[in-house]
């Protein structure tokens, strides 16, 4: 009797072990083991002497935190005075570790400290490095010479800083769901995956393309694509959650079921989050085609997907979904409340200023730094640096008269060329006063920069049809600008991921969700493509727009399509032009002064290799002209065919109609001209009929 009782329960194990899916990269919520390391940035960086580097890290607020390690790989001097040199952690501005490097294995070694989970933040945290690391007491018997170079510690950038975390149930609804599918641990581990029908109509692709969009700009890796695919069963069953997009006719049953209010998908839109405990989906579908793309349209809101704290939303004719761009402020203010730079030597604050990417500074930007200083300072070689991009505009020389309060105007320099997003840096050199043991004590030097502080900024336009330029034309001013994608009839997998790539770096930069996007096939028209902008992506055998403008291509197809063929920049073996993809910029052949984009290759595989030039941040520095070429090992050619016309003046109209202050001024002028002829006009009139009445 016993025995069967064992058998019975084994065969039920057997079952429900048949029945689990395939183990998961990703952890779903609840469960235990998840660890995101995030390296240090860029290249190796060196402490030298008595100095500081920060590095940051994110904690996702549906984290449960189990424990931080912090790993540093490093070298110092092997002339390091180790009884002397010291390495201090601070998590947060909080110490919490203190080292001496060892001169064991020439220097180099590794070192894992775990860190208070006490002093974490949900969202940024900030570990800091602080060095003092001596090699001589540079003479002196009882005072220690921290300035010589050859003090230094050098961190390698494959230290990290290790989050090990459990994820929390989803308890927040679709705004919770938004921020997991866009989280940098899902997108990191391909956890995420935004969903269409296998043959997906253009309604349901403009939706996707929208949603899309929005769940990018919410990716903050620069190197990582929240893919697009058809919602198959191999598809989805190692993702962690899925977004699907379709009609409520191209739903599978399995999902059909968990829909709600389905009678009623003719007179609305849902969006459903199902399955929050085995595979979170949330589903966009309506039977009205019109209403899918207006709920697409909600979700390329990131505002207002923040907002939904239910697992339904309802979007009917009467839903507004309106999140317009936000407007291009000519005084942008650096710093809401003050910042604090504390300690010796060199300090740096670093502000981000986000522009549209078609726009670039024009003439006449100014910085106005409002800031303050300790008045103890060795004001011989104590100045502040502003730069740009890292770029120096200009610099000021500390002054013990002004330290309590200093102002820095400096001229934005048009020649640094600067278009879309870029950064201010404000460095201080706060050096002390040569003094015979005078310790360097962290808060003794200080630098104050003001909420004051302002950047008047003049941008305009930039027009030409250049992949330096993109994804202008298809942004304006963050909007789609009339775009028109053109795809395969019968559309791979390769494909949907190239469209999956183009629309990660648009959502990137769009701001906002007013604009228009079309999906056509390849039966497109001419009428349908006029006043677009165009994006086609596929082949010469496949993609119509691109077929019928072959002649127009930088790299033209052969007469069956079979290969890409030479020109005057690059020589194409007849193998080699089969197996390359291309980016061509060119202006549209339907419209004048828009553009056209062609992803292509003769094979899919090859046009969606080359589609992950423009799909992050990762490798846009390395598409520029107006036609690139790519190969499987990673080869990346960029040409420019277009005639350099050649940097024509603006006028002083246009400049006039760019600064909106100088056109008010203007305008005012005007005005009163005009009131002052007429008032002479009528002064005139009168006195010559007093005149008449006096004769």
């Amino acid at each position: 009797m016993m025995k069967k009782q064992i058998l019975t329960v084994l065969l039920c194990l057997s079952l429900l072990l048949v029945q689990i899916p395939a183990a998961q990269a990703a952890v779903l919520p609840g469960e235990a083991g998840a660890t995101y390391e995030t390296l240090f940035t860029g290249s190796d960086v060196s402490l030298r002497g008595a100095s500081s580097q920060q590095q940051f890290f994110t904690v996702m607020d549906y984290w449960n935190v189990d424990k931080v390690m912090i790993n540093l790989q490093f070298q110092t001097s092997q002339i390091s005075e180790d009884k002397l040199s010291s390495v201090t952690l601070s998590l947060n501005g909080i110490p919490f570790y203190s080292f001496r490097p060892s001169l064991d294995n020439n220097g180099q070694q590794s070192l894992s400290v775990e860190a208070p989970k006490g002093f974490l933040t949900k969202g940024s945290n900030t570990l800091r490095i602080q060095g003092s690391l001596r090699t001589t007491t540079g003479g002196y018997e009882l005072c220690n010479i921290d300035d010589m170079q050859d003090s230094w510690l050098h961190l390698f950038n494959t230290s990290n800083i290790a989050v090990n975390y459990t994820p929390k149930p989803i308890t927040g609804g679709i705004q919770d769901f938004s921020a997991r599918f866009s989280g940098m641990d899902m997108v990191k581990n391909a956890q995420s995956l935004l969903a269409v029908p296998q043959n997906a109509s253009g309604a349901e692709l403009e939706s996707a393309a929208y949603a899309l969009s929005g769940f990018a700009k919410g990716n903050t890796l620069n190197d990582r694509t929240i893919p697009l695919l058809p919602y198959r069963e191999d598809t989805v069953k190692d993702k962690s959650a899925v977004v699907l997009v379709a009609t409520y006719d191209h739903l599978p049953e399995r999902v059909k079921k968990l829909v709600s209010t389905a009678d009623d998908l003719g007179t609305h839109a849902v969006i459903q989050l199902v399955n929050k405990d085995s595979l979170p989906t949330l589903v966009v579908t309506s039977k009205d085609e019109s209403l899918l793309i207006k709920a697409g349209r909600l979700m390329a809101s990131r505002e207002l997907m923040s907002q939904l704290r239910k697992d339904l939303k309802v979007v009917t004719n009467a839903t507004d979904v309106v999140n317009p761009a936000p407007a291009i402020s000519s005084n942008i203010t650096f710093t809401e409340t003050g910042d604090k730079l504390t300690g010796p030597n060199h300090q740096e604050q670093t502000y981000f200023v986000s522009l549209p990417s078609n726009r670039s500074i024009a003439d006449d930007g100014r910085i106005s730094l409002d800031f303050r200083y300790a008045a103890n300072l060795d004001f011989n070689r104590s100045l502040v640096t502003v730069s740009i991009n890292n770029t120096p505009i200009g610099s000021k020389k500390l002054t013990k008269e002004l330290a309590n309060g200093d102002v820095l105007n400096l001229n934005v320099p048009q020649s640094l060329n600067i278009s879309g997003n870029f950064t201010v840096t404000v460095a201080f050199d706060l050096e002390l006063a040569s003094m015979l043991c005078t310790p360097n004590k962290e808060q003794m030097p200080w630098a104050y920069i003001s909420k004051e502080s302002l950047m008047r900024l003049n941008t305009k336009d930039r027009t030409d049809l250049l992949l330096s330029n993109y994804p202008y034309p298809f942004l304006r001013d963050g909007i789609f600008n009339r775009v028109a994608v053109v795809l395969p009839e019968e559309k791979d997998d390769y494909t949907y991921r190239s469209l999956g790539n183009v629309f990660n770096m648009l959502g990137q930069f769009a701001g906002g969700n007013t604009g228009d996007v079309h999906f056509y096939s390849d039966n497109a028209t001419a009428d349908n493509l006029k006043d677009n902008n165009i994006i086609a992506i596929g082949s010469y055998k496949n993609n119509k727009v691109i077929r019928d403008n072959n002649g127009k291509l930088f790299f033209k197809y052969n007469k069956d399509g079979s290969t890409l063929l030479s020109n005057e920049k690059i020589a194409l073996d007849e193998q080699y032009g089969a197996a390359i993809g291309t980016l061509q910029l060119l202006e549209s052949p339907y419209e004048s002064g828009r553009g056209l984009l062609a992803v292509t290759a003769v094979s899919s595989e090859s046009y969606f290799l080359v589609s992950k030039l423009i799909g992050s941040e990762k490798d846009r520095w390395r598409v520029y002209g107006d036609g690139v070429v790519a190969d499987k090992d990673g080869t990346v050619n960029a040409y420019r065919f277009k005639t350099v016309s050649g940097a024509k003046a603006d006028s002083l109209v246009s400049r006039v109609m760019e600064r909106s202050d100088v056109l008010g001024f203007v305008t005012a002028a005007v005005m009163i001209v005009t009131l002052v002829v007429v008032a002479l006009i009528l002064m005139l009139r009168k006195h010559k009929k007093k005149r008449g009445d006096q004769a």
